[in-house]
């Protein structure tokens, strides 16, 4: 069964990986692009005989976004989901001597979002149709203290410009916005096992892959027990957002 192609940035680990294991067994062909192009080969040719191409991409790299979402589109004659998934949670707390670390994380998380919406946006103006989502985390609904202040920041800003584009309504093209909550990943492997609200990578990425199907506008995943969270943090004083998440 054919379904169309999604394309998939930093697939190569963590949600990423696991989404592309999904979408797979719903019978989407697959453009998977990371940094790490040895791993995406062995998901590649784990998810045969599903077709998958890969590439390697650094999402921080302007000209190569451009380029490799182009190639994909012309050998597989068309994309129709591009998913901005490609994410860094490196961070410091302001005023430390870490501003390489937060740098980073704006880079790749915000301006690499950036890039990789416009290449998206000019293969799905061109198509007239598409799907574009962009991964946020439940950390952008307010700003986060000590080494999440930038990577909150950088995910407040990328729901900002899936907004800014479901306000444009561009004819053909839907706009999600997925806010997941605390999914295990190789990003936050390090967290303690106990952190509470936690979920397993197959369970939280069966949440996001389900949102993304409906073409939600904007979804807080896994929803039990994220959106009564997300609908609290939203009003609270930052005093008891500080001890809910």
């Amino acid at each position: 069964m054919e379904r169309g192609v999604v394309l998939i940035t930093g697939a190569s680990a963590g949600l990423g990986e696991e989404m592309a294991r999904q979408f797979a067994a719903l019978g989407y062909d697959l453009a998977l692009c990371a940094r790490r192009i040895d791993r995406l080969e062995v998901l590649r040719d784990e998810l045969a005989p599903r077709r998958v191409l890969v590439k390697q991409l650094d999402v921080t790299e302007d000209d190569a976004v451009f380029t490799v979402f182009e190639q994909f589109a012309a050998e597989f004659g068309r994309i129709d989901r591009v998913i901005v998934n490609a994410g860094l949670g490196k961070g410091a707390p302001l005023g430390t001597g870490r501003f390489d670390a937060n740098r980073a994380t704006a880079m790749v998380n915000f301006v690499g979002a950036l890039a990789q919406t416009e290449a998206a946006l000019r293969i799905f103006r061109e198509q007239r149709r598409g799907h574009l989502v962009l991964i946020s985390s439940m950390s952008a609904l307010r700003g986060m203290r000590r080494s999440m202040t930038t990577y909150a920041a950088t995910k407040a800003g990328v729901a900002a410009i899936a907004e800014g584009l479901r306000s444009e309504r561009i004819p053909g093209v839907d706009v999600s916005v997925i806010y997941p909550g605390y999914i295990r990943s190789e990003m936050n492997e390090r967290v303690q096992q106990k952190t509470r609200f936690m979920t397993d990578t197959r369970s939280g990425v069966r949440a996001m892959v389900a949102a993304i199907e409906k073409r939600s506008p904007k979804a807080y995943v896994p929803a039990w027990p994220w959106v009564p969270i997300g609908a609290a943090m939203r009003v609270l004083p930052l005093s008891v957002v500080r001890r809910m998440v």
